[in-house]
């Protein structure tokens, strides 16, 4: 009889074990995969993966539950990601989503998924004032966050960044979609009152095979310089158009052409010189962390790729928030991912052993500041965050940083403007 008792005792207790390491928390991550942003979107998969990794490793969430993700492909479209999102909110039941990468993909997510369900919806890199102004109505609820600058602060940054210089008479070529229509207007209205010219504006729609008639639109108007606002895929097609067309080959381009693949597929030679402007970052040890362990993970992809770096945020933030709340439920972790921001809380960094740190805080009841891969932030009233600007150039085929402009920088100069 000891026996039994003794072996069904064991049985228990390696039952209960496998359950207890069997215990997962599902994140929902809807990203471009594929399409014209599917560079970034894979960029920031691996970065998110990491994020969750390095919480793993230092124990979990939740009593030690793994954190784990079902991954989605938005395939770059609004419709798509809706869809998607759909199944992971109402079939998935996930407390959060993280995505999408591009606002055209993430405004739809909000409006039509996340904000309705109440579900904590954060996105790595989707820079459009119109989640802004979706927050500010009262549309997303408190449940939209976003780890990157609004596109009402880089089109100002890239105005001022052209005009130092020495860019007068501009053409703008844009990608016809939330984010490209919002940063063409913010870009213009700056430009021009620091007083540039924009010589015409020409929009255009994604995955065409030509974009020879908005080059030769744009052409007609004898600018100086091309700004172009476009992802990498479509945006090397006109870029090459433009310089098979005679374009002046002077540059200014979005955050989102900082990318090799857009160089490679243009050619360097063509490009040598061209200016840009992205999201920058206040090095913490959390920079250096990633910048340094990214290649055991990433599958080729560069640190330095655009939605990288706060993808990882996304991940860490959404992790922490989970460990916070103690529950994965959405009310709570809307709550918690502004309280593993706290100004008073113990400073955190990025990587197995901070994380560790972060839990041990989280269970004695103590207050933690996460300062990530893209500096210290905390979110404004509609999940908004501020930051600096970083200036770029194009030199021998390389990206090269030039400069950075601060939040101060930018607040001063629209100061100026108004």
């Amino acid at each position: 009889m000891k026996t039994i008792k003794k072996a069904l005792l064991t049985t228990v207790l390696t039952l209960s074990a496998t359950v207890s390491m069997a215990c997962e928390v599902t994140v929902g991550v809807v990203l471009e995969l594929t399409g014209p942003a599917g560079a970034f979107g894979q960029a920031g998969a691996k970065s998110i993966e990491m994020a969750f990794r390095d919480i793993n490793e230092a124990g979990g969430v939740i009593d030690g539950c793994m954190l784990v993700t079902d991954t989605r492909d938005s395939q770059s479209q609004g419709n798509v990601a809706v869809d998607q999102a759909t199944q992971l909110v109402n079939i998935r039941e996930v407390p959060v989503l993280i995505g999408g990468i591009i606002s055209s993909v993430s405004v739809p997510i909000v409006t039509s998924v996340t904000a309705p369900a109440k579900v904590v919806q954060v996105s790595p890199a989707s820079s459009s004032p119109t989640l802004t102004q979706l927050g500010r109505e009262g549309i997303t609820g408190g449940y939209f966050f976003r780890t990157i600058t609004s596109d009402a602060l880089q089109g100002v940054a890239a105005a001022k960044y052209a005009r130092d210089s020495g860019l007068d008479n501009l053409a703008i070529i844009h990608v016809n979609n939330d984010f490209g229509v919002n940063l063409m207007r913010e870009f213009t209205a700056a430009f021009e009152a620091l007083g540039g010219n924009i010589k015409s504006t020409t929009a255009y729609n994604e995955n065409q095979p030509s974009y020879a008639s908005e080059v030769t639109a744009a052409l007609g108007s004898t600018p100086d310089a091309l700004y172009l606002i476009s992802y990498p895929v479509d945006g090397a097609t006109i870029a090459r158009t433009w310089i098979s067309q005679g374009g002046p080959q002077k540059y200014l381009f979005n955050d989102g052409l900082n990318t090799p693949d857009f160089i490679d597929a243009v050619g360097a030679r063509f490009l040598e010189g061209a200016y840009g402007t992205s999201s920058g970052t206040t090095e913490t040890p959390s920079t250096r962390y990633f910048y340094e362990n990214y290649a055991e993970v990433s599958g080729g992809f560069e640190p330095s790729a655009p939605a990288a770096d706060r993808s990882y945020d996304a991940g860490a933030l959404v992790g922490l928030a989970i460990a916070k709340a103690g529950v994965a439920e959405a009310d709570a972790i809307r709550a918690a991912i502004r309280e593993v921001v706290d100004p008073e809380g113990e400073p955190i960094y990025a990587g197995p052993e901070e994380f560790g740190k972060a839990l041990g805080l989280i269970a004695e009841g103590r207050a933690i500041k996460y300062e990530g891969v893209i500096g210290p932030v905390s979110f404004d009233e509609v999940g908004d965050i501020s930051g600096p600007f970083r200036l770029w150039k194009i030199e021998d085929g390389g990206i090269v940083t030039t400069g950075q402009m601060t939040t101060e920088d930018v607040a001063e100069t629209m100061s100026s403007l108004n």
